[in-house]
């Protein structure tokens, strides 16, 4: 196989040849990604014989992932969606926050969703309702998208007690606590510029309305048109739907938080580690909107579920598709190349860490990857420099919030679950999300500047 600079080289060339299937040549995304997969093995001379496999186990080990979440959370959405209880739920939010702060309200909700939750299922679960939102306030998609991913991927690459942040601070030897606590002050920043700001340049600078692409997804999740009957049926209350919505949320959030406290080995602990499963949370969210919307529906669940399994072939390929091209870049050793390369550059700690993590996870797609993976390289390099392990820490996890590239299985979620072009993704998501990590890291730098003002720094 190829190794050394080459490596770099095949990478850009890769991810280059991808978007250009996309945009230029409008090939279908799964086509696109499993077909780019090929090209790359083959570039990197991978033994054929090892192609298909390599495919197939980026392909399954995605999906294993996330593939259950993405079709449970698609039912979710279609039973909330046909009783109009997101309608309601978006009703209710706009008349507390107002129209014009609606941004905020969805960017600040993705930041506290995903401290507890994992993004995939936030997003998924949340996603419906950011739609409605932007029917009823009139915002285009786009920019509340971008508020609620900004929001979403700086706590998750940030903020305790998510698995990247913990090894992090693991292999940091940091103090959970400081670390907890700076996490929260350097990246709320990058929240709000990443996410409220640049969506306000997106959406002064995007369509007045939503793409039809945006549309056909929007449309796929909306309840039918009634051809009869009553102009008017009874919907949930806005208290009910909010139930029904967060209640898998609040599943996960309360066997992650009571998980730390608890004996491992108690019936307790055990029960809330099975509830909170983001799989099972979201199978007893949708058995709870079954029960509790059923008579709000004017089709029966067993058709809607048929109507959402439709919906959720496609976003299931070309998901899996992203973690098989994924897998392929991983396996070549092009993240191996990249470490190896960096360290001999002659950078400040600080800049190297965040460097680092931001080209890691361009490279092999995974926030928490690179996280785990640059720690344990800068960890030693840290005690042995003296610097602080929480601003380095901190500059590593910033480094992961940003550069999701297709090779990403959650830019292909992103982009089909909220109906967006590969473009409209970039704008939305990649860059968003990069903004928000530099923001991130620009505050770690002005920390380190006030080291002496800074307790436990």
């Amino acid at each position: 196989m190829v190794t050394g600079p080459a490596l770099l080289v095949i990478f850009v060339v890769s991810v280059a040849l991808l978007l250009a299937l996309i945009i230029r040549f409008r090939i279908n995304p799964f086509l696109a990604l499993v077909s780019t997969a090929i090209a790359t093995a083959f570039l990197v001379r991978m033994p054929v014989a090892e192609i298909g496999p390599v495919i197939s186990k980026g392909f399954g080990n995605t999906l294993a992932g996330i593939g259950i979440v993405i079709g449970l959370g698609i039912i979710l959405g279609k039973l909330l969606a046909e009783a109009n209880a997101t309608d309601q739920i978006a009703h209710a939010m706009l008349d507390r926050v107002g129209r014009k702060r609606a941004p905020l309200a969805v960017n600040l909700t993705g930041y506290l969703v995903s401290i507890p939750v994992f993004m995939d299922a936030g997003f998924v679960i949340l996603m419906p309702l950011v739609r409605q939102i932007s029917r009823r306030a009139g915002t285009p998609l786009i920019a509340l998208v971008c508020a609620l991913c900004a929001g979403m991927i700086t706590s998750h690459a940030m903020v305790l007690p998510t698995p990247g942040p913990l090894a992090v601070a693991g292999n940091m030897a940091a103090n959970a606590g400081v670390f907890l606590l700076y996490s929260i002050v350097v990246s709320v920043p990058g929240a709000v510029v990443g996410g409220l700001l640049y969506g306000r340049f997106l959406r002064s600078r995007g369509p007045a309305g939503n793409t039809p692409a945006m549309n056909e997804v929007a449309d796929a999740a909306e309840p039918a048109p009634r051809t009869g009957g009553s102009s008017a049926r009874a919907r949930p209350s806005a208290g009910l739907s909010l139930l029904v919505l967060v209640f898998p949320i609040l599943l996960i959030l309360v066997g992650n938080i009571l998980g730390l406290v608890l004996p491992t080995d108690s019936v307790a602990a055990q029960a809330l580690a099975f509830a909170g499963d983001k799989n099972v949370a979201l199978l007893l969210g949708v058995l709870l909107a079954a029960v509790t919307l059923k008579k709000y529906l004017k089709r029966s669940i067993g058709e809607l579920i048929v109507e959402a399994a439709d919906s959720a072939g496609l976003i299931l390929l070309v998901t899996g598709a992203g973690g098989a091209f994924g897998n392929v870049i991983n396996t070549s050793g092009i993240g191996q190349t990249i470490v190896e390369t960096m360290t001999h550059w002659n950078l400040s700690l600080l800049v190297l860490s965040f460097t680092l993590s931001l080209i890691l996870r361009a490279a092999q797609g995974s926030t928490t990857v690179a996280l785990i993976t640059t720690s344990s390289i800068v960890g030693p390099m840290t005690a042995s420099l003296g610097a602080s392990p929480v601003l380095v820490g901190l500059a590593i996890c910033a480094g992961g919030v940003g550069l999701s590239l297709p090779n990403d299985s959650g830019f292909w979620v992103i982009s089909r679950f909220a109906g967006l072009s590969v473009t409209d993704t970039i704008k939305a998501w990649s860059v968003g999300a990069t903004i928000a990590g530099i923001v991130a890291f620009l505050m770690v730098v002005l920390l380190s500047t006030l080291v002496g003002l800074a307790p436990g720094l």
